[in-house]
């Protein structure tokens, strides 16, 4: 399977990743034969927003979105002649914050190159859980939803939300993991996802947007697969939807991760 592109890629600007170099990032990009490259790191979590997880480590410090942006406008034109650098964010859609993310990307949407939509974040009445966050979280969120099947519910129904959000003119074209709910789903088998997949990729396909067509699941010991699942991206294919593939990596090692066991895109 060839792959030119990686469309999702975290940096040293993560809290949550590791401490390696955007160089050793980019080069191993190279070395895997990459003509195209985004970094999109967390974007900074809305103002108001409170980070659900223990370490409140889940996005980069708005002060730090500046050097960010600096930094990979110096790598651009360091590796002009060996690769493509795009400048991009992951950006979080979190229910009740849509006015505030939209605020933001008015602001920071001109200087992106390109962007990714994402749900971490379910809220299930008051409280607002980060579902990849760990097993227990997640554990957590059954409890308060009353099931397997409804927490897997509450996420589509949040993702369709994200899909169909006003963020205004730079909200972000590809929808990033849209099947990150599974990510546990070897501990948690009781869960049938099949009847929310074609509300989800009709939304897509209408709104013109795109997948995030992500590796990472495929080394998570509770997945084993990617986000969106081979049979899934039949699907997106066969209604148009551009599949994009994404290492989600947050080490220079695991760029490249699970294309082996994907589709041909």
């Amino acid at each position: 399977m060839s792959i030119n592109r990686d469309g999702h890629i975290h940096t040293p600007f993560c809290p949550h990743g590791s401490a390696d170099s955007f160089h050793s990032y980019i080069e191993q990009a190279i070395l895997n034969g990459l003509q195209t490259i985004t970094f999109t790191e967390h974007a900074p979590l809305p103002e108001g927003f409170h980070d659900p997880v223990p370490e409140k480590d889940s996005s980069m410090p708005f002060d730090q979105l500046e050097e960010y942006m600096d930094t990979i406008g110096t790598l651009k034109k360091e590796y002009k002649q060996d690769i493509t650098i795009l400048t991009g964010l992951e950006i979080d859609y979190i229910e009740g914050f849509e006015k505030e993310t939209a605020e933001f990307l008015r602001e920071i949407g001109p200087k992106l190159d390109d962007s990714i939509l994402s749900v971490h974040f379910l809220k299930a009445g008051e409280s607002y859980t980060c579902i990849d966050y760990s097993v227990d979280s997640f554990a957590e969120l059954i409890e308060r939803t009353g099931s397997t099947e409804k927490a897997a519910q509450l996420y589509f129904q949040t993702l369709l939300y994200s899909i169909e959000s006003d963020l205004g003119f730079y909200k972000p074209k590809r929808i990033g993991h849209m099947t990150l709910i599974r990510k546990f789903h070897q501990q948690f088998p009781n869960m049938n996802i099949n009847k929310h997949i074609a509300p989800v990729l009709e939304r897509i396909h209408q709104q013109e947007m795109a997948i995030d067509y992500n590796g990472a699941g495929t080394a998570k010991p509770l997945c084993g697969e990617p986000y969106p699942s081979n049979d899934i991206a039949w699907q997106a294919k066969k209604r148009g939807i551009p599949l994009i593939y994404g290492s989600d990596a947050h080490r220079s090692a695991d760029m490249m991760q699970g294309v082996h066991q994907m589709i041909s895109i």
